[in-house]
Formats: C-alpha cells, structure tokens, sequence
C-alpha cells in the first residue's frame, strides 16, 4: 500500500486549524498506517500550535513539523524533505487556510499510478482578482525564462511521487520563498508526466492573509533574479 504524506505549512491559523484537520485528516483511511498529515507550524504568535497539540489527541496520525523557518516557502521545502527522508510514496500539498475542498482529493489519488505530478488549477478564484492577476503574470514569466505552458503554478493543490519531488527539493536553498512555483517549472521543462486538473478555490474560511500585495510584489521582484540564477543551471 503506498505511503501518502499530507502536508500543510501554518502560521496564525488559529481560526482554521481545527477544521481543516477534520476536514483532511480522513483521507488517511483505507492508505497505509505509515501515511501522515503533517502540519508545520513555526512561529505562530495565536493559539494554532495549542490546537493542534490538542488535535494530536484524537488524531494519532496528525504529526506537528515546529523546527521550520516561519515563512511559507521554507516551511513548504522542510515539508517534502521530511517526507522523503520518511520514505513515503505520495506527497500531497495543500495549504491549511480552508480554500480547497477534500473531497476533490480523490479524483487525483485514483489516476496517481499514471501520472508522477497532478496539480490543481484554479479557473475561478475566491481570493481576489488582485491575486488572479498575479498568477497570470507567474505564469508569463514561467513561459518567458523556461518556456513552459502551464495554468496555474503555484496551486495549493499538489499530488506528487515523492520520487519525482526529491530529483528537485536539493536546488533550493533552505530559505527559498517560491519552490511550488519552481517545481512546476521543474515538472513541466523537464517533461515529467504531469497533468493539471482544475480544482475549486474557496475565499479564506477565517483568519487573516500573513502575505499582503506589497510582500508579493517584493518576492516577485527577488523572483526575477531567482529564475534568471535557475535557468543558469538547467539542462
């Protein structure tokens, strides 16, 4: 039976956290006892940490990841590594804010034998516009330096062979803010078998955005050089 890890980052998810694991967490049945959600919380200032330590009570298989850098991209990177070095099969990657649907989950774990990567793309999205067109640019600039096609880099929405992630997870310095956005990149130049399948998208179920239009702005422009550094070292 393969090993499926489940991993969300968190930060200040106070509001969210608790029914986003009950929400997830029953994908887990029917895998095998080894699969996990795993969940980093690093450097939340709520009570996200106390509920999920709460939450590890009723959840055997809830797993709290809380040695991470607190940004969402290193705690991503942290994410997989432990996955792999865990040895699971599936690496499965969404984020904890309640936007996506669990019940769509199925869809991609049922054709996973066919494909290496199935990644979610969002056609409507309930976040915003400012966000949409952000997204739209993401993709631009993918087709620019790689010149790669994709829908949606950069979807919380993720099924992956841990196999396939671990080919790429050591580019990244422990710090790297983008490594959704780089690894559909990766997944699409280097022509893994890769399939997009489009996914609902939900506006935040509580709490407030850490990352505002101005802080993606600033990232986006450090991305410009991050993807010029990338495309150096590409085959």
């Amino acid at each position: 039976m393969d090993i499926l890890y489940v991993v969300m980052p968190a930060y200040n998810e106070e509001a969210n956290m608790e029914n986003t694991v009950r929400a997830w967490y029953p994908i887990l049945e029917g895998k095998n006892p080894k699969s996990k959600l795993v969940i980093a919380d690093s450097g939340s200032t709520d009570r996200t940490h106390e509920v999920l330590l709460g939450l590890q009570k009723e959840y055997p298989q809830l797993e709290i990841l809380d040695n991470t850098l607190k940004q969402h991209g290193p705690k991503l990177i942290a994410l997989y590594k432990h996955s792999i070095e865990q040895r699971a099969d599936f690496i499965f990657q969404t984020d904890s804010d309640g936007q996506t649907n669990s019940a769509e989950f199925q869809a991609f774990w049922d054709v996973r034998e066919k494909k290496d990567v199935i990644l979610g793309y969002r056609t409507v999205r309930g976040d915003g516009r400012d966000r949409a067109f952000v997204e739209k640019v993401v993709c631009l600039l993918l087709r620019f330096f790689f010149g790669v096609k994709v829908p949606d880099a950069n979807a919380p929405f993720r099924l992956m062979k841990a196999s396939v992630v671990e080919k790429y997870i050591n580019r990244f310095e422990e710090d790297y803010n983008l490594p959704n956005i780089m690894l559909t990149a990766f997944f699409a130049y280097y022509e893994e078998k890769l399939e997009f399948r489009e996914i609902s998208f939900k506006p935040r179920q509580g709490g407030k955005n850490s990352i505002n239009i101005p802080k993606i702005v600033k990232i986006g422009w450090k991305a410009l050089g991050d993807f010029a550094r990338f495309k150096k070292g590409m085959k």
